[in-house]
């Protein structure tokens, strides 16, 4: 089970690839209640990725959601996709530990999944790790200020 962050809102985006992951992850989150906003895709058909990652790197800019979550097959194209955003620092997440880490030292805002190597219940424990892990600072502070062009 994963921990509520009073007001917290969870924006995520996905293609086709993430699709039955995404709406698996939108429920346990709203289970777990968080405001889940949709970016799509809306089902499994053929997508190109960049019109959601856009859409969901865009919110997170703007602070209309907190985090994020984006999901393709490899989780490779989404990630690159979000990161284009000044604001976003995304990471590709396949286990707790890179999940954990992408917080702890790099203040990740979006985590990126792929969907064709995890499972559902792998997914879940990843976004656990994810957002019940806090930004450690320090020294890791002056790198994530360099890091927007």
């Amino acid at each position: 089970m994963i921990f509520k962050i009073e007001g917290l809102n969870v924006g995520i985006a996905n293609d086709h690839a993430g699709y039955d992951l995404k709406v698996f992850l939108a429920g346990f989150l709203k289970d777990n209640g968080f405001s889940v906003y949709d970016y799509g895709c809306y089902n499994s058909s053929s997508v190109d990725y960049p019109d959601f990652a856009h859409a969901l790197a865009s919110h997170v800019n703007n602070g209309t959601v907190d985090w994020g979550i984006s999901i393709c097959g490899s989780g490779n194209g989404i990630n690159m996709t979000v990161n284009k955003h000044a604001l976003i620092r995304a990471a590709l997440c396949w286990n707790t530990e890179i999940a954990e880490l992408a917080r702890l030292h790099n203040d990740a805002n979006i985590c990126s999944l792929p969907a064709r190597f995890i499972t559902n219940e792998q997914a879940m424990e990843i976004i656990t790790a994810f957002m019940q892990t806090d930004f450690e600072g320090g020294r890791h502070s002056v790198r994530v200020a360099k890091i927007p062009l």
